[in-house]
C-alpha cells in the first residue's frame, strides 16, 4: 500500500470514528458542532502555522549574506521542486534538528538549528534539507491539519460523552432502545475513541514522513546521505535534547521527544532503522548501492 493510500485510509477512519462516537451521542448533531469547533481551532493554527512555530522555537531569520551555503542548498532544492525560495531560520540550540512549515509553498518557512548546521556535511545537509521540501510541496501541513482537525472533534465528542455519562444525560434513554447496553456502549466510547484517534494521526504522520524521505532522497540523490543526516541527529540529539513541545514534534525531521514508553507506538516519526533501510533501498535502485 502507497503512503498515499494510506494516508486516504487512515483519515477515512478517523471519519469514521467521529461518526461513530457522534452516534453514540443519540445523532449527528453533536458530531458535527464538534467537528466545527475543531475545525476552526486547527484552521487558525494551519493559516498561522508558520509564524507560531518559529516564534516557539525563537527562529531568527537569515539571508544568503548571513549563510550562503545553506542558502544556495535551499535555493538549488527549491528550484528542483519548482517551488519558490523558502524563508530560512536558524534555531539557537545545540541539539541538532530541522523543520519546514507553511500552510503551501508560497508561504513556506524552513528551520534549522545551529547544532546541526556544525553536525553534518554538505551532502547530509542537503538531504535533510530535500526532506524537509519534500513535505512542502506533499502539502504535509494541509493533510497534518486535517488529520488534526478530525482528530479534535473526536476528542471534543469524547468530552461530551464523558459529561453525558456522569450526568445522566441521554443515557437512559439509549438504554430503553438498546436494552441497557447504551451506557456500556458510550463508556468503551469516551475511553477507546480518543486514544484510537491519537493512533491514527500518528500513524498518518509517520506515513508522511517515510513519503518525505523518498521524495528528498529522489530529488537530492543522495539517499545515503540522508540515511547518515538520520543516524547522526537521532545518536546526538539523544546527549543534547530539544526541549519541544509535543503538539509540534512532529514537525521535526527526527522526533525530538526520547524516553517514552512503547515508543514505537506513539510515535509521530517512524523508527530510524526502518527510515534507514528504505533509503538503502532507494540508493539500490537509483544504482548507488552494489
Amino acid at each position: 500500500m502507497t503512503n498515499t493510500i494510506k494516508t486516504t485510509v487512515l483519515l477515512a477512519a478517523l471519519t469514521a470514528l467521529i461518526v461513530w462516537v457522534g452516534q453514540m451521542l443519540g445523532g449527528g448533531q453533536g458530531a458535527m458542532i464538534a467537528f466545527v469547533l475543531a475545525a476552526v481551532m486547527n484552521i487558525g493554527s494551519y493559516w498561522f502555522s508558520d509564524r507560531i512555530v518559529i516564534a516557539m522555537y525563537r527562529g531568527q531569520p537569515i539571508s544568503e549574506a548571513d549563510d550562503p551555503e545553506l542558502y544556495a542548498i535551499v535555493h538549488g532544492l527549491a528550484m528542483k521542486h519548482h517551488i519558490p525560495m523558502p524563508r530560512l531560520y536558524v534555531i539557537p540550540t545545540e541539539s541538532p534538528n530541522a523543520f519546514a512549515t507553511g500552510r503551501n509553498p508560497d508561504h513556506a518557512a524552513v528551520a534549522v538549528t545551529a547544532g546541526i548546521r556544525r553536525l553534518l556535511t554538505r551532502e547530509e545537509l542537503e538531504g535533510v534539507l530535500a526532506h524537509e521540501l519534500a513535505h512542502v510541496t506533499n502539502r504535509d501541513i494541509l493533510i497534518s491539519s486535517i488529520a488534526a482537525t478530525l482528530a479534535g472533534a473526536i476528542m471534543m465528542l469524547a468530552n461530551m460523552a464523558r459529561w453525558s455519562l456522569l450526568f445522566g444525560g441521554g443515557v437512559g434513554q439509549r438504554d430503553d432502545r438498546e436494552g441497557g447496553g447504551g451506557g456500556l456502549a458510550l463508556l468503551v466510547g469516551i475511553i477507546v475513541a480518543p486514544i484510537a484517534a491519537m493512533l491514527i494521526q500518528m500513524a498518518i504522520s509517520r506515513s508522511r514522513e517515510f513519503q518525505a524521505d523518498d521524495t528528498g532522497a529522489r530529488v537530492s540523490r543522495e539517499p545515503e546521505a540522508l540515511a547518515s543526516a538520520l543516524r547522526k541527529i537521532a545518536a546526538y540529539s539523544e546527549r543534547v535534547p530539544l526541549p519541544a513541545s509535543p503538539a509540534t514534534a512532529h514537525l521535526f525531521i527526527v522526533n525530538p521527544l526520547h524516553g517514552v514508553a512503547l515508543q514505537n507506538l506513539f510515535s509521530t516519526h517512524p523508527p530510524i532503522e526502518q527510515r534507514v533501510a528504505r533509503l538503502e533501498q532507494i540508493a539500490r535502485e537509483l544504482g548507488q548501492r552494489g
